[in-house]
């Protein structure tokens, strides 16, 4: 039990890889603590958790309001006395209409539109969280990059590989900071990953597309949420102990 009596806190916690992370670590002793904008999915999400034996609740707020997110913070930390773990998976490229737009054809409030989906949620919680695992003498914090923000995505916009290198560099940036407190801060940079808002995307390519997709990685497959979620419970768990700063790519090879 990697978790166990852990406190979680998980956004973007009611699909794709923040609910699978979620499941892993309520499955594995953790306490649970999720947040999203999507009441009903959240509602259904943690109790699949708790049904399953786990101990989860969610918190509908947005990640990318201040005020909210401070307000989370400080009822975990009333209810729980502690935040152990912070997963921060809000993000994404299909925000915006033609998420592999090149930079010609981005308009400026979708350049925007991206950054501001992609850091701000993440900035927000790490700022709130900081203060909470400095007095309790550390914790861990998960952020999601990608593989685009390594410069090397051809279905990916500029806006998306800049907001995604920005995470990369935050990252890098927080594990100096927070280090010296027993913090450590660590991300994933996954390739496409079929979650449930990328799999319509995925479904519209011909045959011939998701071939393609599918040979250009060594292990001959595309992800799942689960696959990435794994290496997030990795980071937040004490076989990672020492390792900080890092992102870690997790895409079949590509």
């Amino acid at each position: 039990m990697r978790f166990k009596d852990k406190v979680a806190l998980i956004t973007a916690a009611a699909s794709g890889i923040g609910k699978a992370t979620a499941e892993i670590i309520g499955s594995e002793g953790g306490v649970v603590v999720g947040v999203d904008t999507d009441q009903g999915r959240l509602d259904k999400a943690m109790a699949a958790i708790r049904d399953g034996g786990g101990r989860a609740q969610g918190h509908v707020a947005d990640a990318l309001d201040a005020a909210q997110v401070q307000r989370v913070v400080d009822a975990v930390v009333r209810e729980h006395g502690r935040i152990d773990i912070l997963v921060n998976a809000v993000g994404g490229s299909t925000v915006i209409a033609r998420p592999a737009a090149t930079v010609d054809e981005l308009s400026f409030p979708e350049w925007q539109k991206l950054l501001t989906f992609n850091l701000d949620g993440t900035f927000l919680f790490s700022h709130a969280v900081a203060p909470v695992m400095k007095r309790q003498g550390g914790g861990k914090i998960v952020n999601l990059a990608s593989v685009a923000g390594r410069g090397i995505s051809d279905s990916s916009s500029s806006a998306y590989a800049t907001a995604k290198g920005g995470i990369i560099a935050f990252t890098k940036k927080l594990g100096r900071e927070l280090g010296p407190f027993g913090i450590t801060v660590n991300a994933i940079a996954p390739s496409l990953t079929l979650t449930e808002r990328i799999r319509p995307h995925w479904d519209k390519r011909t045959p011939e597309q998701q071939k393609q997709e599918i040979d250009r990685t060594p292990l001959r497959r595309v992800a799942e949420a689960r696959d990435q979620a794994r290496v997030i419970c990795f980071l937040a768990s004490s076989d990672a102990d020492f390792v900080t700063g890092v992102t870690i790519d997790v895409t079949g090879g590509v």
